[in-house]
């Protein structure tokens, strides 16, 4: 009975083959072993770089944050400390709508910052398939 042909990149474990030598299977481990690393590392790679813009999106935030929070208390300070002043003191003008364009930017802030949260950075996908890798190898060995 012919043996399917495998093919690298579609199946990475094959199918036992009947009573083959000691060379044979430790010529396949080191082959499946090697296929493997490199998967992994191909995994790993495109999971990085799939991080890193999960970066550059939280590090986007961040910064537009800052540049509204600041651009806000010029502009804010100016325009709204004139129209409060005559309802209000000027400077419990001034104190209100500070605090008021602070709190906006402080909250942008906070959620760039988010972004850079560890489970965020982790390659998850990456470490699970290296945890069932490894119970794999473990069943193949009992």
């Amino acid at each position: 009975m012919p043996q399917p042909r495998r093919d690298d990149t579609v199946e990475p474990f094959p199918l036992p083959k009947p009573e083959r030598s000691i060379s044979a299977l430790f010529s396949d481990l080191a082959r499946e072993t090697s296929l493997l690393f490199r998967q992994e590392i191909a995994l790993a790679k495109s999971e990085i770089a799939e991080k890193i813009g999960q970066l550059g999106a939280g590090v986007g935030l961040l910064v537009a944050g800052g540049l509204i929070a600041f651009c806000g208390v010029l502009v804010l300070l100016a325009a709204a400390v004139l129209g409060l002043s005559l309802v209000v003191p000027p400077w419990a003008a001034a104190l209100i709508v500070g605090v008021v364009v602070l709190i906006v930017g402080a909250l942008l802030a906070y959620l760039g910052k988010r972004r850079f949260a560890a489970q965020n950075l982790m390659p998850s996908r990456t470490i699970q398939s290296l945890k069932d890798d490894s119970a794999w190898a473990k069943e193949q060995v009992r």
